[in-house]
């Protein structure tokens, strides 16, 4: 037989000898198992729950009576993220940024709604996923299956008869990576298998779920290789187990839990009522469409007339009610667009600056690569809040537009003096259901493998600095024999 497969073999015996070792082995693959399964439940529950409450809401819009256009403009509109299909695997950003935004006329409102907010049961253990079972708990088993790989050799004595036997270095730590692996493999299998079942019963995209399992793949190996080097360098199995906890408790809880709060000290970001007060004072400066002496609409008012050639608002072919709510529309929602710009811009340095740290910890790496082949990073967050902009202000002004053209100025002014006027200018519901359905377009395969490229990166250098280690480790280890 093989002396590289004679050894592995006789790891493996070893391994399941260990009552430690079998134990940390079931309890993580039957968590695997268990996240595999909620997380699936919890996606499709969610999904569903959007589904439905977006069906409501439209048939809600579609069925309001005979009203005045502005008061649809301030009846508002729910619109809902669906979850990609990939979000059961790894949920990335969705639970915390919200997933439902009420859309009205002259404001912006952000998402709301984020599943860590809620109190369902299902919910909180959703967020036991298959993706933080492998990013946090596959390395630290792992860690205590392998820590004792060489170390122990050495420290029993065997080595020098391994050497007499002649099994060279190069063979033995080939033997022990190669029993490791496949532990790896074994805790790897329940993530694999629930990729599987999203591709096959979710319509998950098949390349999608084949590079997230490579991005696994080269995670845990990385973890192999740094298990086995350690252990080979290690004067003993407790400096091996001491320093491998180190390592894991760094590279997996402490970096990531430190990087976001640089990132945010770095670049800080307004607060909510701090954008608030910003963005009225820049209304006030820029234009008030309910000041009749506001200079701007002064300006429109008299470009407007010109432009039709009267002398009077009462003479337009249209109602000028409805051109000033366009022209104030435009102007905030312009200034909207310019402020979530400069915090999409803030977000987004952030961002970066958080997964560079995965020059520091491939958990970040395996993250950020993670999170947007799966559809649930920042990126697809903003792209979310970014096509409800744009429906929400589409259907505002077209409902202004309604307002100017099948609502007399006349009858606008006197509504609420005049019955018979107020009757008037409610138009007729029809035009409540030419309104279109919100559509979200979700980013395309090769957008997600765009995002990608920095966090597969850094899991590439990784795995070379494992490899590098591993290679020192059995030079160490050939002097020793």
């Amino acid at each position: 037989m093989n002396p590289v497969r004679l050894v592995a073999a006789q790891e493996w015996r070893l391994m399941w000898r260990s009552h430690v070792a079998r134990l940390a082995l079931v309890m993580v693959i039957a968590l695997s198992a268990l996240a595999a399964l909620t997380s699936i439940a919890h996606r499709d529950q969610s999904d569903g729950l959007r589904a439905r409450f977006q069906a409501q809401a439209d048939r809600e819009f579609d069925g309001q009576p005979a009203r005045h256009p502005h008061r649809m403009v301030h009846y508002g509109h729910f619109v809902f993220r669906p979850l990609p299909a990939l979000a059961a695997f790894d949920p990335g950003v969705d639970g915390f940024t919200g997933n439902t935004i009420f859309l009205e006329g002259h404001r912006q409102n952000s998402a709301n709604f984020g599943d860590v907010r809620q109190s369902s049961l299902l919910a909180r253990f959703g967020q036991l996923t298959p993706a933080f079972v492998l990013q946090v708990l596959g390395p630290l088993v792992l860690v205590f299956v392998g820590f004792g790989a060489i170390a122990r050799e050495r420290e029993s004595g065997t080595l020098r008869f391994l050497k007499a036997q002649g099994l060279s270095a190069p063979r033995l730590i080939a033997g022990k990576t190669l029993a490791l692996g496949g532990i790896a493999a074994v805790i790897l299998l329940p993530a694999l298998l629930s990729l599987g079942w999203l591709v096959a019963g979710e319509a998950a995209p098949l390349p999608g779920a084949v590079l997230l399992a490579a991005c696994y793949s080269l995670y845990l190996l990385f973890w192999v290789l740094a298990v086995v080097a350690v252990s080979a360098m290690a004067r003993d199995a407790r400096s091996a187990l001491l320093s491998l906890l180190g390592l894991w408790a760094l590279a997996t809880v402490l970096v990531p839990r430190i990087a976001p709060d640089i990132a945010l000290a770095a670049t800080p970001l307004p607060t909510r009522l701090e954008t608030d007060i910003a963005i009225h004072e820049d209304l006030r400066r820029i234009g008030d469409s309910h000041n009749p002496d506001d200079p701007h609409f002064a300006a429109f008012k008299a470009a407007t007339l010109k432009r039709y050639g009267v002398s009077r608002v009462e003479d337009l072919p249209v109602n000028y009610r409805g051109l000033v709510a366009m022209e104030g529309e435009k102007i905030t929602s312009q200034l909207f667009d310019r402020y979530s710009n400069a915090q999409f811009a803030s977000q987004k340095q952030q961002s970066s600056m958080a997964t560079g740290f995965g020059l520091l910890s491939p958990a970040i790496a395996l993250r950020s690569a993670s999170m947007a082949l799966s559809g649930t990073d920042l990126d697809g967050h903003k792209r979310f809040l970014e096509q409800a902009e744009a429906y929400r202000y589409a259907i505002v002004q077209a409902l202004n537009r309604l307002q100017a053209e099948a609502v007399t100025y006349a009858d606008d002014g006197n509504r609420n003096s005049d019955p018979e006027a107020a009757r008037r200018v409610r138009i007729d519901p029809k035009h409540w259901h030419e309104v279109p359905d919100f559509a979200y377009r979700s980013a395309t395969l090769g957008e997600r493998v765009q995002a990608a490229i920095p966090g597969m990166a850094m899991l590439l250098l990784w795995f070379l600095a494992g490899v590098l280690m591993l290679r020192l480790a059995a030079r160490r280890v050939g002097e020793a024999l």
